[in-house]
């Protein structure tokens, strides 16, 4: 079975917001909704013209492999489907919008359509047929590297192997499946990303990765 992830080349990224309207052309969502699924963040710094940046950070659900929001749900709206996505079911939710509050990436809203939380499906729908994601395949940049991290042979687990990465919020415990590539040149990853964020390797962090989401098959809701 397949455990999906992306690898986000984040010092790439050009705001152009392709990835957004892709996701909401495939999603049937309006163009213009703010925040819906995926989005990119904008971090300034810095105190001199010299050492000024600006960071793009697209984001969107973690797929966390330790979900809090899936444990919150009354209900079992929230689950894990195949492949170790993190899915709802708007048949079994109630609105209570416990799971909201629960994720520390704020990547969830209410579908006034549905009269149900939604949020980013890693495109689960066409990984069968295109095997990648919207936001991915539209990029024009190549931030966002998807795949299966069981694959020892895929792009996302060959391009693991060879950066250092972090990932958002890790002190949360909930082991995001949205892994942050440091830029390659020290000098910028510094300025890009600061100090405090701690970095990984896949050789680092891969069996814990892997031991979590065996232990978590079992819950895995078929499609």
């Amino acid at each position: 079975m397949a455990n999906y992830a992306m690898a986000l080349e984040f010092q790439n990224c050009i705001d152009c917001r392709a990835c957004e309207v892709a996701c909401k052309d495939e999603n049937g969502v309006m163009l213009g909704a703010d925040k819906q699924r995926i989005w990119v963040g904008i971090v300034e710094g810095g105190t001199t013209l010299a050492d000024t940046f600006l960071n793009f950070y697209p984001s969107q659900c973690n797929h966390c492999e330790e979900a809090p929001c899936v444990t919150v749900c009354p209900t079992g709206a929230s689950h894990y489907a195949e492949g170790g996505i993190v899915k709802v079911d708007p048949n079994m939710c109630i609105v209570c919008k416990g799971c909201m509050e629960a994720c520390p990436y704020g990547a969830r809203f209410v579908d006034e359509t549905k009269h149900a939380v939604d949020k980013c499906t890693f495109c689960d729908g066409r990984i069968q047929e295109f095997g990648t994601t919207a936001c991915s395949a539209t990029c024009p940049t190549k931030v966002r590297t998807f795949g299966d991290l069981e694959d020892e042979s895929s792009d996302i687990v060959q391009l693991l192997k060879k950066r250092k990465f972090f990932v958002l919020k890790e002190n949360e415990g909930t082991m995001p499946k949205l892994f942050y590539l440091v830029p390659e040149n020290e000098d910028l990853a510094r300025r890009m990303i600061g100090e405090g964020i701690k970095y990984h390797t896949w050789n680092e962090i891969n069996a814990k990765y892997e031991a979590e989401a065996e232990a978590k098959k079992p819950e895995w809701k078929k499609a």
